[in-house]
């Protein structure tokens, strides 16, 4: 899946090491998407030698290639969107060569159907306008 937006935030770098004691490191970034009344967010990660490769900033113009994955612990599920491919605006791949684009594209209104928790999204038949803070 593909998403186009602005890199919001640009969290600090995690490295670790293992159970077979190999090295690892990941790069979580927040995409703005510009879509309906309000943007949205969503949290990204690249993980391994990608981090080096893509080098997102904040404030770049960026389409994001990525796999959402999720996963249960204590009871609890938890989502992952694992960004893959990482493209500056005008389509200059970041680095190196591009893969084959995908064939499913998100676009801006499409956004909305992602959010990991529908409760919050809005829903204009609840009361319109109010933010729920």
């Amino acid at each position: 899946m593909e998403i186009t937006g602005k890199v919001f935030e640009v969290l600090p770098k995690v490295t670790g090491t293992n159970k077979s004691g190999n090295p690892w490191q990941k790069q979580e970034f927040i995409l703005e998407v510009q879509g309906g009344q309000y943007p949205k967010r969503a949290l990204m990660a690249i993980w391994g030698d990608k981090v080096d490769q893509f080098q997102v900033q904040k404030g770049e113009d960026v389409t994001v290639s990525f796999d959402i994955d999720c996963r249960e612990y204590n009871g609890r599920w938890y989502n992952d969107i694992k960004a893959w491919n990482v493209q500056r605006k005008g389509n200059a791949p970041a680095t190196g060569s591009s893969p084959a684009s995908m064939s499913m594209t998100e676009t801006p209104a499409d956004v909305d159907s992602m959010l990991l928790n529908p409760d919050i999204a809005t829903d204009p038949s609840a009361g319109g306008e109010d933010l729920p803070f």
